[in-house]
């Protein structure tokens, strides 16, 4: 079997780390917001070149308090994509605030700047790129939205940490950023965590009585916050695991490159774009001639898992059924997308399998 995602190598490969780890908060009893979840903040923040990095106990809670932190209230107007994880549309509600998505482009997965414009209302506040599969936004165009209209902007990096825009970080480029720890991420913990990342005094000091319960001093609760706190054994075990994200991400990039070579002018399948900055948390392909059950179906009888991000874009969920127009570009895409098998431990061998495998069912399915 080939997997979607083998972390096994990368877990061996830091076994002893990691346990000692685990160890040192096992033997410490500073389970919450100790002394490993202090320093995985500060080193997080130097890596990521912010002020503030804040743990928190989710990429979900990281965009709610990041919306919230930033001044997202209640009968407010949030711009974003509908080609992503319902996470990113339901943390705009959860703030209470409202959705409105907005179409991608068909070449980069990521919400179309040229359209943001006409989407813009009185009761507009923010816009929220999602940095899809790990490639940056066009985020130049976005600035300067935000700025003539006064917008704030929050970064879905829930798959983009270690990602650059033109150098920069992603997540540091708008007012703050959300990050995901789930195991599956670029850089993953062994169960759920998220990080908030800001320049902004305002926003880090409400980031941070918002994930204790509304607190900046325990028991002088200011505001209704939540119960969302980074676990110190998955802080330790982050601590591991960052300094080999560089490393990681360029065999990502590497072992992207070496799909789009073996997947090259077959008919019926485009391949992604590989741009500077890009961290492939997704090798994501469109199947034009192809549908794309039908192949994962055959690939899975081959023993190679696949995955298909999103086949239901969020504007078309149950949750919000005739609430929106169609978005074409988006739609297009849920019908298309096949993510391949991508981690930065695959090998040669195992990528052209899964190249041979996928070209043949195509050839078929066609």
């Amino acid at each position: 079997m080939i997997p979607i995602l083998n972390l096994n190598p990368e877990i061996q490969q830091l076994r002893p780390e990691i346990d000692k780890a685990i160890a040192r908060v096992i033997d410490s009893t500073e389970f919450i917001m100790g002394p490993e979840v202090i320093a995985f903040e500060k080193e997080a923040a130097d890596y990521l070149g912010v002020k503030y990095a804040l743990g928190v106990n989710s990429g979900t809670d990281a965009l709610v308090i990041a919306l919230r932190a930033a001044g997202i209230n209640p009968g407010d107007e949030v711009i974003t994509t509908p080609f992503s994880f319902f996470a990113t549309a339901e943390s705009i509600g959860m703030a209470g605030a409202k959705p409105v998505f907005v179409d991608v482009e068909e070449s980069t997965y990521n919400i179309d700047p040229a359209l943001i414009e006409q989407a813009i209302t009185p009761h507009t506040k923010a816009i929220m790129p999602v940095h899809l599969y790990g490639r940056p936004c066009e985020m130049d165009a976005i600035i300067d939205i935000a700025d003539r209209y006064n917008l704030k902007i929050i970064e879905d990096c829930a798959q983009s940490i270690g990602a650059r825009y033109k150098g920069t970080q992603t997540g540091t480029i708008g007012q703050v950023g959300a990050y995901s720890f789930f195991p599956s991420k670029n850089l993953g913990a062994f169960g759920d965590g998220g990080l908030i990342a800001t320049n902004d005094d305002e926003t880090a000091c409400q980031a941070n009585k918002l994930r204790k319960h509304g607190a900046a001093k325990k028991y002088h609760n200011e505001i209704l916050g939540y119960n969302s706190r980074l676990d110190s054994i998955q802080a330790a075990i982050l601590r591991v695991k960052l300094p080999y994200i560089n490393q990681w991400n360029e065999s990502r990039r590497r072992a992207a490159t070496r799909y789009n070579h073996l997947l090259r002018n077959v008919e019926g399948i485009i391949t992604p774009q590989i741009t500077d900055g890009h961290v492939i948390h997704q090798y994501s392909i469109r199947l034009t001639r192809a549908n794309h059950n039908t192949i994962q179906a055959a690939l899975k009888k081959q023993g190679i898992a696949t995955m298909i991000y999103y086949p239901i874009t969020q504007d078309r969920l149950p949750i919000y059924e005739g609430k929106y127009k169609q978005l074409p570009v988006s739609k297009k895409l849920g019908r298309q997308v096949l993510s391949l098998p991508i981690s930065p431990s695959i090998s040669e061998k195992d990528q052209q399998t899964v190249a041979q495998a996928l070209i043949k069912s195509v050839g078929c399915g066609s």
